[in-house]
């Protein structure tokens, strides 16, 4: 890879984690918003019989903004579940076909991320010109496309994420471990004799 192009690499992807870190502060602001909103529904339905009208529907709506506004970062710290215990073992004994199929995993990813957000961009465009809402009229309602838009932005950031880590170059292999490679060799070649 030139040095010119891991340059803008290396900074796509640092403003791609700050924005993912900013999203993720977002979305802990939003649990913590959900608590207050279940609390005081719970204290105003006990304690005066007047619940939050609209809890319900807030509660949905946040669970879907908290989970896609939390993802992008889960994704830049490689928390995102997945199998990897073929590349685990295969790393030591294959690094480079490891950091092949590694790199292909990513670059996967990042499709599937982008089909999400090719799929719910129509979505959002559509509730965008149509004032589609969610509720009761007359008690609570509340627009989609917000929703929408934040599914979108985050699939799109995902994807993002995923080519970047593609595109990053493979860490260096540690001495260490080498070392401790040829060292375990060794001992078994010795206890073989």
């Amino acid at each position: 890879m030139s040095e010119l192009l891991r340059r803008h690499v290396g900074r796509l992807s640092a403003l791609a984690d700050r924005v993912a870190i900013v999203a993720n502060a977002v979305g802990t602001l939003v649990v913590l918003a959900l608590v207050a909103l279940v609390n005081y529904d719970v204290v105003a339905r006990g304690a005066f019989h007047a619940p939050f009208m609209g809890a319900v529907e807030l509660v949905q709506f946040s669970m879907v903004l908290i989970v896609f506004l939390q993802l992008p970062d889960v994704v830049r710290v490689n928390r995102l579940t997945r199998s990897d215990g073929f590349l685990a073992i295969s790393g030591p004994r294959h690094p480079r076909l490891t950091a092949a199929l590694s790199r292909l995993i990513e670059l996967v990813s990042a499709v599937f991320m982008a089909l999400i957000a090719i799929a719910i961009w129509p979505e959002f465009t559509e509730m965008w010109h149509t004032g589609d809402y969610f509720g009761i009229p007359g008690v609570f309602t509340a627009p989609w496309w917000p929703v929408k838009l934040v599914v979108f932005l985050s699939a799109v950031l995902c994807a993002l994420l995923f080519v970047l880590k593609a595109l990053r170059p493979a860490p260096p292999a540690a001495p260490a471990a080498a070392a401790t490679g040829k060292a375990d060799r060794s001992a078994a070649a010795e206890g073989g004799e």
